[in-house]
């Protein structure tokens, strides 16, 4: 089997199908990427077993047909050094030699028929959604998840999907990221009665991958799992186990008062005052005033700091803490020019930050005798 391939375009496939190989796993033969040719031309193939990504790969000439599996360093770090604008790929039994240029190298294989199948996606009946809007939802909501918890439904993301419109909702007990946008029917597709959660990991794999010249997101749910297709890449996930949170309880249904921020001069003040903290005193205070938010740091090993920002403020004094990275992590996938609403209650109640009506953030205060 021979292969000339694009560097550029498959250096680009093989880096996005790299990221679902896992970098610890009893089983070697996860540790490659498998590749295929065939009549629906050339694909790239990683999984852990619950998570697996297809990636049909463009500009690739070839009169061959056959499978072999790629060892994921190796050639990782050979498509970051490879310079020339192509490269052959020649695979004999169990070996593989990529040529460019001046550079030759022939690394061993393992057997490709060990490799676990990945599935393709062939329902008829899915939900769709725009790509660019799908994934902008995946980047506001996934930052939210925690990955590390015990309970298990926290470290992925709700899907819901009701009335035309799919939502997403993340959270790690402190804080809560919800989006939403409009999907349309292909077919006659049925939402699972059981909760869909989709693990990160599989989320972040889709919003990676997806084109800027794809359309759409495709998305076939399941009971016990989920098919994902962008463009040439589709992506599949075994759902997480456990209940999510009753998440829309926790939104406060309004506030005293609402604040419009500037994203842009809100997320340099709070990285400012993120400077003078650390594990004791991670909190900063936000004092809202007449014209002005003022962010106050203090922190007995390193300082204190207070970072002044001008906005449009006529209500009663408030001051209330937060974890300034929770802050941050919202407010870095918004646009600079964007302007958020904050709903505030008081210095004990949670604060919800709102992009128009599809994004909205809630955040828990910490005491402020920290």
């Amino acid at each position: 089997m021979k292969l000339t391939c694009d560097r550029a375009a498959f250096s680009a496939a093989f880096s996005i199908v790299a990221s679902a190989v896992p970098s610890r796993t009893p089983r070697d033969v996860l540790r490659n990427v498998y590749l295929t040719v065939g009549g629906a031309g050339v694909e790239l193939v990683g999984t852990d077993q619950e998570t697996g990504i297809r990636y049909a790969v463009a500009e690739v000439e070839t009169s061959s047909e056959g499978e072999v599996l790629l060892p994921t360093q190796r050639v990782s770090s050979i498509m970051r050094e490879l310079q020339a604008e192509q490269f052959e790929i020649d695979v004999e039994e169990q070996q593989v030699t990529i040529t460019a240029a001046a550079s030759r190298f022939r690394l061993s294989s393992e057997d490709p028929r060990e490799f676990p199948p990945v599935p393709e996606f062939t329902d008829e009946s899915y939900f769709r959604v725009a790509a660019p809007v799908f994934r902008q939802m995946v980047r506001r909501t996934s930052f939210a998840t925690d990955t590390e918890s015990t309970r298990y439904a926290l470290g992925g993301l709700l899907m819901e999907i009701e009335d035309g419109q799919l939502t997403l909702a993340a959270t790690d007990s402190r804080r809560l990221a919800v989006a939403s946008a409009a999907c349309e029917k292909q077919g006659e597709p049925v939402v699972p009665e059981r909760t869909t959660v989709i693990p990160t990991r599989a989320m972040a794999l889709l919003e990676k991958s997806i084109d800027p010249a794809v359309e759409y997101v495709d998305i076939a749910l399941r009971d016990n799992d989920v098919m994902m297709r962008a463009g040439t890449c589709v992506v599949y996930s075994r759902l997480v186990e456990g209940r999510f949170p009753r998440y829309r309880d926790v939104i406060p249904a309004s506030g005293a008062v609402n604040v419009a921020l500037p994203v842009g001069q809100f997320l340099s003040a709070v990285r400012q005052a993120q400077i003078i903290t650390d594990e004791e005193s991670r909190g900063v205070d936000f004092q809202f005033e007449d014209g002005q938010l003022s962010l106050s740091s203090e922190a007995s090993t390193v300082g204190d700091s207070r970072i002044d920002l001008p906005i449009e403020y006529t209500h009663d004094a408030l001051v209330i803490t937060f974890d300034p990275r929770y802050v941050a992590e919202f407010l870095k996938v918004l646009q600079a020019e964007a302007t958020v609403d904050l709903q505030l209650t008081d210095a004990d109640t949670a604060a919800v930050f709102r992009v128009d009506d599809s994004y909205t953030y809630v955040v828990m205060p910490l005491t402020q005798n920290r």
